[in-house]
């Protein structure tokens, strides 16, 4: 098997394209509908909703970066989340941890238990605190389907023993699913540390240019497949033909702009320590943080997301106001730096009592770091601080 730098440029080895002219990048296939040569017959195509031969090519190219079997491929992130909770049985526990994106957030204390199912959230970078909801579900009669994490956690980059949810989590007869959008399969692989599903926006960093949505869910669990199969043909949320070409596109520097980026945050949080202005660092990379030796053990890189605190809120809505070069907008992963007020933006809809716990207040800024010169990003950061 190659290396996943080459896979990222080349695709799955094992994948046997349907065009046949010789083409570099998948054919763009905007067609909704394909003929059939006679009754009873088929190319393998019927109507693009059940399966497109341009989404085709993304779902096992994102499946082989994961080293997985199976790969769907969905309108956005959220639709990937709605669809595999889609399977779930009503009545059903999931624990979940406390730091998620506020979309996912959103989805669960709303649309999902109003379907009948029961979260129960937690701080899952302590494994106690899983081993303890675990017990309290036991205790209370409920059936734990999933152990739902997210890690590094959004905004405040918590990092979560993958392996050890996995063998909590089974232990306990429930599937482990894993976000797993902030590291990419580049910097970090679930599947072998146990992870049932893996789920992915490739609207952030697969993509790469902040130029489409998309969603992926991963698994080499022949029963997930076939029922999330069903169940995306079913509910329809597919992705696109012309989003599968743009992120093929994306993945393939996939490898460079994560090098890259990770690179430039690592200048960026060594300069932040020397910040008066600013009170703390949350990020991975950096030695002696909270998670540093776990994510070292876990994960290839630390990637390129971080968060900071300011010392006021006056100060933070000063930053998002005086930024040039960086972009005050939601979202991440792309080329370009983009600076994220979660208070208001990514976790408005998280209810405020849950965001004071877990420290999202205004002081609280997220950068996602692209690949200008880390330099210039620097300088930017410097003038709008101070």
């Amino acid at each position: 098997m190659y290396s996943i730098k080459t896979l990222c440029v080349t695709g799955n080895p094992q994948y046997k394209p349907r065009d046949n002219t010789g083409c570099i990048m998948p054919p763009i296939y905007q067609s909704a509908t394909f003929a059939h040569p006679a009754l009873g017959r088929s190319t393998g195509f019927d109507y693009s909703r059940t399966q497109n031969p341009t989404r085709e090519y993304v779902e096992n190219l994102v499946a082989s970066l994961d080293g997985a079997k199976y790969g769907f491929a969905f309108a956005t992130g959220m639709a990937a989340i709605s669809t595999l909770f889609a399977i779930i049985p009503s009545g059903a526990t999931v624990i979940a941890g406390d730091d998620l994106y506020g979309g996912t957030i959103r989805l669960f204390n709303t649309v999902e238990k109003r379907n009948g199912l029961k979260i129960r959230y937690t701080d899952t970078s302590d494994l106690e605190n899983i081993k303890n909801e675990f017990r309290a579900a036991k205790s209370s009669g409920e059936k734990v389907y999933a152990l739902f994490i997210e890690t590094p956690s959004n905004p405040t980059m918590a990092i979560t023993d993958i392996r050890a949810c996995a063998d909590i989590a089974h232990e306990n007869g429930a599937f482990l699913f894993t976000d797993n959008t902030f590291l990419t399969p580049y910097f970090q692989q679930p599947l072998p540390l146990g992870s049932d599903i893996i789920i992915q926006s490739g609207t952030k960093f697969l993509s790469g240019h902040n130029d489409t949505l998309a969603g992926f869910i991963t698994t080499s669990d022949e029963k997930f497949a076939e029922t999330l199969a069903f169940t995306t043909k079913t509910l329809g949320a597919c992705l696109s033909p012309f989003d599968a070409f743009l992120i093929v596109r994306g993945i393939k520097t996939l490898a460079l702009r994560m090098e890259s980026s990770q690179a430039n945050a690592l200048k960026i949080a060594d300069f932040l320590k020397s910040q008066k202005n600013v009170t703390k660092i949350l990020y991975p990379g950096l030695s002696g943080s909270a998670g540093y030796e776990l994510n070292k053990k876990q994960a290839s890189g630390s990637g390129a997301m971080m968060s900071l605190y300011v010392d006021s809120d006056e100060r933070a809505a000063k930053v998002l106001e005086k930024v040039s070069l960086i972009h005050f907008a939601e979202s991440l992963g792309g080329t370009d730096t983009l600076i994220t007020y979660p208070l208001t933006q990514t976790h408005s809809d998280v209810p405020e009592a849950e965001r004071e716990r877990k420290g999202i207040n205004g002081k609280l800024l997220r950068l996602s770091i692209g690949i200008e010169d880390a330099d210039d990003l620097i300088a930017d950061l410097e003038q709008a601080l101070n």
